[in-house]
């Protein structure tokens, strides 16, 4: 698979019984970044968030539950990949999961019925609210994305 310059990808060692499964979305160990807090978005089926992103944090990203079409994209105007844009499915089955480095922009769109999405933040200073964000438009022509949806379901920021 294709990446762009610094996003990392990670699938963690799954433990599998007749109760279900257990699995290790963090430790300290596999990361040299001193993460400040976690979110947690929660979705329903054709809703695309994003592409939101900034330039001081980096982001683990994991589905805990569903199914997500994953799009990233390099914003920062140094990188070889500037520009550029990969996607990827996430989703509670192959647990993978995804290392932004702070100008790397994310969004996703949920294809199934509901979605649980975490996002584990590190960055120095104040957390980098929306005005501090960049917002790339979902369909914009120059990234000419590959969504498989028409009309997704948007917040006014993503129009």
């Amino acid at each position: 698979m294709a990446t762009l310059e610094g996003v990392k990808i990670f699938c963690p060692d799954v433990y599998t019984d007749y109760r279900g499964d257990l699995w290790t979305i963090w430790n300290k160990n596999n990361f040299q970044l001193d993460f400040n807090h976690d979110k947690v978005s929660t979705s329903r089926k054709d809703v695309l968030r994003g592409i939101h992103g900034d330039f001081k944090s980096y982001k683990l990203i994991t589905c805990l539950y569903g199914t997500l079409y994953f799009v990233i994209v390099d914003n920062r105007k140094t990188s070889p990949t500037y520009g550029q844009w990969i996607s990827m499915i996430l989703d509670d089955k192959t647990r993978k999961q995804v290392l932004l480095p702070p100008g790397i922009g994310n969004g996703f769109l949920v294809l199934s019925k509901h979605s649980v999405f975490h996002y584990k933040w590190c960055y120095s200073g104040a957390y980098p609210d929306v005005d501090q964000q960049f917002t790339i438009k979902w369909n914009d022509p120059k990234l000419n994305i590959d969504w498989p949806i028409e009309n997704p379901i948007l917040q006014l920021r993503d129009k």
